[in-house]
């Protein structure tokens, strides 16, 4: 694999190792024993997601630890509101606190081993963040080791373009001063990385992980496949 430059998505792929945010959640919530089925914490994701989207709830000076503790609120109020979890408010919040140093632990140790990865790359090529987020991405960067490891962050909440809008892999393509076929954009999601940025003309690896639902996929669009994102320093 060619490349002059590189294009990584941020959540789901440098800091779980593509596996969906949603899955990573519940998976937790099981370790936890937390008394709600999966259809009902599926039914809060998808309700917490959607209000943070479309709502300034995250803050710029969020912490990604902060953001987390955020979305595990929203899930607990939705899902007790909906009569799917009933527990006393001490509980609940106990709950929530176990989720959330399990969960950030979690990352905290991916993303270190994500930061060895692009740290190596980054000695020979230019690199670039391209992510759906809330506004706090820079935040969340210094927090885990990662600022000035890239040439320029693409944030959706920024530019006002969110995957899988080709657009916004256009917009890491021109930060990095290069064609399309000399970039390689690594992702987690077939949908919004590595369709779009095919359809630019850019190279794609797919890192394959656990996906929020159980369909085939159809891989036609990736390039190659990896599983790990240290699997890059081998190509």
């Amino acid at each position: 694999m060619e490349a002059k430059g590189y294009i990584f998505d941020y959540g789901g792929t440098i800091d779980t190792c593509g596996c969906h945010w949603g899955k990573m959640l519940w998976h937790a919530y099981e370790r936890h024993q937390v008394p709600v089925c999966e259809e009902h914490f599926r039914e809060a994701y998808v309700y917490a997601e959607r209000e943070l989207g479309k709502n300034p709830i995250i803050q710029p000076s969020y912490t990604f630890r902060k953001t987390l503790e955020t979305k595990l609120r929203i899930e607990f109020d939705c899902l007790e509101e909906r009569g799917y979890l009933s527990v006393g408010n001490f509980t609940a919040a106990s709950m929530r606190a176990a989720l959330l140093d399990d969960l950030y632990e979690g990352v905290k140790a991916e993303t270190a081993r994500s930061r060895e990865v692009l740290t190596q790359i980054g000695r020979q090529h230019r690199m670039v963040l391209v992510s759906n987020f809330y506004g706090n991405i820079g935040v969340v960067l210094d927090e885990f080791g990662l600022d000035g490891l890239f040439a320029q962050v693409v944030e959706s909440a920024v530019v006002g373009v969110r995957k899988p809008d080709p657009a916004i892999f256009r917009i890491g393509v021109e930060a990095l001063q290069m064609e399309p076929r000399q970039v390689v954009v690594v992702g987690d999601s077939l949908r919004k990385d590595i369709v779009p940025a095919k359809q630019i003309g850019c190279q794609t690896v797919w890192i394959e992980g656990e996906g929020w639902t159980d369909e085939k996929e159809d891989h036609s669009a990736a390039d190659h496949i990896i599983h790990s994102l240290a699997e890059l320093t081998r190509m």
